[in-house]
């Protein structure tokens, strides 16, 4: 019977076909024939420049992606050709599942700096899932985490005040950082304050006080793209916002 892989992380992050496959196999328990037929498909070390675009609105489906290096903003563009920031992607999570439904594109992704990026084949992918116990199902799981950050920016984008939006961004942040195995609590941010702004539905200038003012705070400590949160508990506060009363029921029901 073949034993389960014991991963380690810094060799993780250290291996391209490792980290390509964070995702889908760490928390798998796959064991070492599992591991090598999904490793066997993985297209590696694509580069991509500073704003090149991986792929584009209408582009067939051909595979998902994972950053190895660098990191990527997701935008929809509307009838009026203007642009929407919808997301954006850390190395180690999964890009491309947008296409799923329609098997086109209906987003871009455009590197935020240089990048590499690791590429698995849909049909590949599809043949492996039928050969490897539990991988069909962490993929639902990684998919599961994806609709997550959409209903997370939903929420963001329906807060009222402009610092609970900076708050819950910055917190959502963190727990993506930790949950990829890197420090929750300092880290570089990838994207400008214009991103920022363009994603929560605010003015860069908005941004900027927002920064500001949870630094005067002592929430953050910010210079430049570094970002060290210095008190946790207070952003986890903020980003949570207050505590509605129950509501009513609104609707009737004849008799």
């Amino acid at each position: 019977m073949a034993t389960n892989v014991v991963f380690d992380l810094a060799k993780l992050r250290r291996s391209c076909a490792q980290c390509s496959l964070h995702q889908l196999c760490l928390p798998a328990g796959i064991d070492h024939d599992d591991l090598d037929r999904l490793d066997a498909i993985v297209r590696r070390h694509r580069p991509l420049a500073r704003c090149e675009r991986l792929y584009r609105i209408g582009d067939t489906m051909d595979a998902l992606y994972v950053a190895r290096e660098g990191n990527f903003k997701t935008v929809a563009i509307n009838s009026d050709g203007e642009e929407q920031i919808i997301g954006f992607h850390l190395p180690g999570e999964l890009m491309g599942l947008d296409s799923l439904g329609t098997g086109q594109h209906r987003c871009e992704a455009e590197a935020l700096g240089p990048a590499l990026v690791c590429e698995i084949p849909i049909t590949a992918l599809e043949d492996v899932i039928h050969a490897v116990p539990g991988l069909s199902a962490q993929l639902l799981r990684v998919i599961g985490r994806s609709v997550a950050r959409d209903q997370d920016h939903l929420e963001m984008l329906g807060r009222r005040q402009a610092q609970e939006r900076i708050a819950m961004f910055l917190h959502g942040l963190s727990e993506r950082y930790r949950s990829l195995g890197h420090p929750a609590t300092e880290f570089s941010l990838p994207m400008s304050r214009e991103d920022i702004a363009r994603y929560l539905g605010l003015v860069i200038e908005t941004v900027s006080r927002g920064f500001t003012r949870l630094q005067d705070e002592g929430v953050i400590k910010v210079r430049g793209r570094q970002l060290r949160i210095i008190d946790p508990a207070q952003l986890e506060a903020l980003a949570l916002g207050p505590q509605d009363a129950p509501r009513e029921q609104s609707c009737s029901r004849s008799a």
